[in-house]
C-alpha cells in the first residue's frame, strides 16, 4: 500500500479491470444510483445519459439535451446495459451488485446476471431528473483532460484548509 493509500481517509479502490472508454466515458455509483454517460451508436455527437436506482432498479435513459431514449420501453436499453457492463469492469460486478442491492442466485454475479436479474423485477421506468447533474459532472470531468500537466495543486481540488503555515 503506497504512502498516499495509508494517509487517507478513505481508502482507493484500484479499478477491477482497464476498460475502454469509447462506449461508456462516464460511470460512477453515486447518489443511490449507478449512473453515467454512454455514447450514441448511431450519431457521433449524440450521448445519452443513463442511471439505475439502488433498490428500486428504476432506470433513466435520456439524451444530453433531455430527449428520450427510443429504447427505454418497459425495459433496460442497450445504453443502460452498456452501463451495467462498463461498471463492473470498473468497479467490479460484487460491488456493483452490493451497492445497487441485487440478489444473485447463483454465486458470483457477472454484468449479464446483474441486469437479468433486475429485469425480471419488472423495474419502473424513472424520470430523468437525475441526468443535468450527471452530464454536468462528465463534462467537469472533460475539462481536467485540457489542463497541461503540472505537480501544482488545483485550487478547486483543495477541499480541506491548510492545518499549518508554509514558510
Amino acid at each position: 500500500m503506497s504512502d498516499r493509500e495509508r494517509s487517507s481517509t478513505q481508502r482507493v479502490v484500484a479499478p477491477a479491470r482497464p476498460r475502454k472508454l469509447a462506449k461508456v466515458p462516464f460511470v460512477e455509483l453515486a447518489d443511490g444510483r449507478l449512473q453515467g454517460v454512454v455514447s450514441s451508436g448511431s450519431d457521433i455527437a449524440r450521448v445519452y445519459v443513463s442511471s439505475i436506482e439502488a433498490g428500486t432498479y428504476a432506470f433513466a435513459c435520456s439524451t444530453n439535451n433531455n430527449r428520450p431514449c427510443g429504447g427505454a420501453r418497459g425495459s433496460f436499453c442497450n445504453h443502460i446495459r452498456a452501463l451495467i457492463n462498463e461498471a463492473a469492469l470498473q468497479y467490479g460486478a460484487e460491488r456493483v451488485a452490493r451497492y445497487l442491492k441485487v440478489e444473485t442466485a447463483d454465486g458470483e454475479p457477472s454484468a449479464q446476471t446483474l441486469a437479468a436479474d433486475m429485469s425480471t423485477t419488472r423495474p419502473p421506468q424513472a424520470d430523468t431528473k437525475a441526468a443535468a447533474p450527471v452530464f454536468s459532472r462528465f463534462l467537469r470531468h472533460l475539462a481536467y483532460l485540457e489542463l497541461a500537466p503540472s505537480t501544482e495543486p488545483l485550487p478547486e481540488m483543495q477541499w480541506f484548509p491548510p492545518t499549518r503555515a508554509v514558510a
